[in-house]
């Protein structure tokens, strides 16, 4: 039987909530399918710095490299927010990002049938579906670039530098394509050529790799045609390429037309084939301890973990047909509309579950 090791990385405000219904689903999907799993937690974010004075321990580190695969809740809250920017909880999000050589963040908005009139998209335009993948790239561009302050004339001035190498570039788009090949063989990269120098290098690198992909379809929009774009027309897209400031700003969009953050999961991969999942919707401190979050991000990023880090496509099936099941009956307060019957965060857990035994 094959057994797969997972650090646990709960977080801040309702991380540890909304983990611990997802680590429920997959112990009884493990069970389902034949596989067993095992978790390692660790500290990472506000919790941390509040244990040891750093957002990301090295303990946290390592285990997360030993692991198969990583999982994690949520950072951050209005308690850190005064911390220098290293000592912040945000700060241990994109240290461990980087230690694990993350260069790929994957960011689905797609809409539940149970979910469209929740988008604040018009039923005619979102069309028949709606399945978008956005491929953000996670370690390099001006998130990471050099950056500083400074007085010029005696007004104070500061700075940040997008920069990216062919082979940063390179690595994510085989990544999209690869991906493309497996869905709707279209591949949409997101610039802004007409403007930063950065972006050429990016357009030039993508139309190479594209030449091995000759049943991809590409074509390319500057990253503000694509904004508007994603609320005029979001079915003509199937995957998103673009940098990492871009994508952080698309995936969002995104995630809003698909009608709730709450269901919007991602993940983030390197080179191994191991990955970091989490939902995208942040810590949300003002609801945190009262069991009213909605741990179905959470739950579809677990889902994504059983499909690209650990070899487990049925299982991940399986998921994604019970959160699809459970959406027709039940809603947390977030997502809550009349006729559904209103449920906690771990009464969610529970009904996913039910549907999974089910099957």
């Amino acid at each position: 039987m094959k057994n797969y090791r997972i650090a646990v990385l709960k977080g801040d405000g309702i991380g540890p909530e909304i983990v611990g219904e997802a680590i429920k689903v997959l112990d009884l999907t493990a069970e389902k399918c034949g596989f067993t799993v095992e978790y390692d937690e660790a500290l990472l974010g506000g919790c941390a710095i509040d244990a040891t004075g750093v957002p990301l321990p090295d303990e946290t580190v390592a285990k997360c490299k030993a692991a198969d695969s990583t999982l994690l809740g949520a950072v951050g809250g209005p308690k850190w927010d005064t911390l220098p920017g290293h000592l912040r909880p945000e700060k241990g999000l994109l240290g461990i990002r980087a230690a694990l050589g993350l260069f790929a963040n994957l960011r689905p908005a797609r809409i539940f049938e149970p979910l469209r009139d929740a988008s604040p998209l018009r039923a005619d335009i979102i069309g028949g579906s709606l399945d978008i993948m956005v491929v953000r790239e996670l370690t390099g561009g001006i998130y990471f670039g050099e950056r500083g302050r400074l007085e010029e004339n005696g007004v104070k001035a500061a700075y940040d530098t997008e920069k990216y190498s062919v082979p940063e570039i390179d690595r994510i788009a085989r990544i999209a394509f690869d991906l493309a090949m497996k869905r709707g063989k279209k591949v949409c990269s997101v610039d802004k050529a007409n403007v930063l120098e950065s972006s050429r290098l990016w357009r030039e690198t993508v139309t190479e790799i594209a030449k091995d992909y000759p049943e991809v379809e590409l074509s390319y929009m500057y990253v503000d045609n694509c904004a508007m774009q994603l609320v005029r027309n979001p079915s003509q897209f199937d995957v998103v390429l673009t940098s990492n400031i871009f994508g952080d700003i698309l995936s969002d969009e995104a995630s809003m037309i698909s009608g709730s953050i709450g269901m919007l999961a991602s993940a983030s991969l390197g080179a191994t084939g191991s990955g970091l999942y989490e939902p995208i919707h942040g810590s949300a401190p003002d609801i945190a301890g009262q069991n009213i979050a909605n741990p179905l991000a959470t739950i579809l990023s677990v889902a994504m973990m059983l499909k690209y880090s650990l070899g487990q496509p049925q299982a991940s099936d399986m998921i994604e047909k019970a959160v699809a099941g459970v959406l027709t009956e039940v809603r947390t307060p977030d997502i809550y509309v009349e006729g559904f019957r209103k449920v906690s965060c771990t009464e969610m857990g529970d009904a996913v579950c039910d549907k999974i035994r089910a099957m």
